[in-house]
Order: C-alpha cells, then sequence, then structure tokens
C-alpha cells in the first residue's frame, strides 16, 4: 500500500489534470506535487522521446537497474515498454544472465550498457573499462545520454521503493514471467 494517496485527475486544479494522461500508480502519487510531477514528467518525456539513444539500448538499461534494485514496479512496466521498443524474451533473458555475471552472448555494445547500468547502480559510476567500450560505439551525445538514463531510473526506483506504490495488477504477469532475483 502506497505510503502518500493516488490521486485522479478530479482530484486535481484544472491547469494540473494534464500530469494524469497516464494514470499509471506512479503518475498519481507524483501530482502530490503537481510542480515535482511535472518537472519529472519533463525529463522522462526527454528519454523516451527526445534522445537519438537507441530505444531498445535504453530500455535494456533500464530493466537492469529495476532487475537490479529489485523494483517490481520498473521492472515489470519496463518488460512491457521495452517489448515496443524491441527488446526481446531472449534479451531479458541475457540480461538476467549478464546480472549473474555469465556472458549471455549478446553484442558487445549491449553487454557495455549492460554493464554501465550494473556499475552505476552498484556504485554510482561507469568504470573506465565500461566505458571505453561504450565509446567505441556511441558519440559524447549519446554516452551523456545513456547515464542520464542510468541515473534517473536509479532515482525513479529510490521514489518507488520509498513511496511504496504498488505494481498495477495490469502489469503482475510480467514479474510471473520474468521474476525478479
Amino acid at each position: 500500500m502506497a505510503r502518500i494517496p493516488y490521486l485522479d485527475p478530479e482530484d486535481l486544479a484544472e491547469d494540473d489534470r494534464d500530469l494524469l494522461k497516464r494514470t499509471i500508480n506512479l503518475h498519481r502519487a507524483l501530482v502530490n506535487s503537481p510542480g515535482a510531477a511535472r518537472n519529472f514528467g519533463h525529463l522522462g518525456s526527454y528519454i523516451r522521446f527526445g534522445s537519438k539513444l537507441d530505444p531498445r539500448l535504453r530500455e535494456l538499461a533500464i530493466l537492469q537497474v529495476g532487475y537490479l534494485s529489485k523494483s517490481e514496479y520498473e521492472y515489470s512496466h519496463h518488460i512491457k515498454i521495452g517489448r515496443d521498443f524491441g527488446v526481446t524474451d531472449d534479451d531479458i533473458r541475457a540480461m538476467i544472465t549478464e546480472t549473474e555475471g555469465r556472458n549471455s552472448g549478446l553484442p558487445r555494445l549491449d553487454r557495455a550498457v549492460l554493464s554501465a547500468a550494473r556499475e552505476m547502480t552498484e556504485s554510482g559510476r561507469i568504470s573506465d573499462l565500461t566505458f571505453a567500450k561504450l565509446e567505441e560505439a556511441l558519440n559524447p551525445e549519446l554516452l551523456v545520454d545513456l547515464t542520464i538514463v542510468i541515473a534517473f531510473y536509479n532515482a525513479v526506483v529510490r521514489v518507488l521503493g520509498t513511496l511504496e506504490i504498488d505494481v498495477e495488477d495490469s502489469y503482475a504477469p510480467f514479474l510471473e514471467e520474468f521474476p525478479l532475483p
């Protein structure tokens, strides 16, 4: 049960109702502070719609953060979203294999993205070795965007955990299909 109320559009001032275009529980909780919700949404929108980073790589990084953080909410939502952007079930299984320290056979860049997400989640930074692997395929703009994606979703999982945001019933099957450790 969430620590704060989930609000609906009719609970908000007219000018803030647009914040609940997607009535997922995370948004319904964040709108308790409309200003924070709006600014949170700006960065999230850039990540999803403005960045030139390959969306499949973005989603692999987000899945890695959610999996490693054991965030049921983030992980389940991005299994669904990831599929919309080209992440396959084999990719998800490979991400789990990589997390366990085994080589999944994914391409070098995919493995470097997953390493970067694990390293930032666990130690707060990407190692020199992993960064060098990323630099082989990503220009500075994409390196910044990948770093922002990983950092933002590390923040998101902490918001979700602290506010105890509930996974919506429609996302629960994804956790059965690909359980967290």
